[in-house]
């Protein structure tokens, strides 16, 4: 974890979360997909009154409330159960993100946020693999194969002014939103439609 992958997810935060009205009914639910710490984490961000946060990877660690027994599909949570996933450093270890992304668009409520952080470049630092590196128009395409409505989409290639690996990564931002209407078919669903049409001979 770099220093400006935590000033991106302080901002999204401070800009789309913290101002919500407190929910009555309790704490809101936020999920952090690769939450192990490994020099940080993003619990402090969001505040205990009015989050729960749940750190979520696929080993046990430091910072991890819930290892998930399959990657692809979390049976550790209901559909539209969640109101905000965030994901750091590390899509570009996950072999199948896009799988990951579904599993995330599945969780969230209809209304709901993710924002995820992902290098555009950088060396290769294996947690155990590293496969994949993002610009702005992939993360609004995987936005797009999901079924969320892509917010925000952008690069910074000018992060000179840390002192840490940041420079090195040049981090690519997503913040998406769940359509309000859950009934909204995906890219994917229809996608997997015309495929079965087409294989039918139509």
């Amino acid at each position: 974890m770099h220093q400006s992958s935590l000033d991106k997810m302080a901002n999204f935060y401070a800009q789309y979360l913290r101002d919500q009205p407190a929910d009555p009914k309790g704490p809101r639910t936020v999920l952090d997909l690769g939450s192990q710490d490994i020099n940080g984490s993003y619990r402090s961000i969001f505040e205990p009154e009015k989050w729960r946060y749940v750190g979520v990877d696929m080993t046990p660690g430091k910072n991890v409330d819930v290892v998930l027994a399959d990657p692809y599909r979390w049976r550790e949570f209901r559909t539209a159960s969640v109101d905000c996933v965030i994901s750091g450093q590390a899509f570009e270890h996950t072999e199948f993100f896009w799988l990951s992304m579904e599993e995330i668009a599945r969780v969230l409520k209809p209304g709901a946020l993710c924002c995820i952080i992902a290098p555009s470049t950088g060396p290769e630092h294996r947690y155990p693999v590293d496969c994949w590196r993002f610009y702005p128009d992939g993360m609004t395409a995987l936005a797009r194969y999901t079924g969320l409505d892509c917010l925000q989409a952008t690069t910074n290639w000018g992060e000179s002014s840390y002192q840490d690996s940041s420079n090195m990564f040049c981090d690519t931002l997503l913040i998406a939103r769940k359509p309000a209407n859950a009934r909204k078919p995906s890219f994917l669903s229809r996608l997997r439609g015309r495929s079965r049409r087409y294989s039918n001979g139509r």
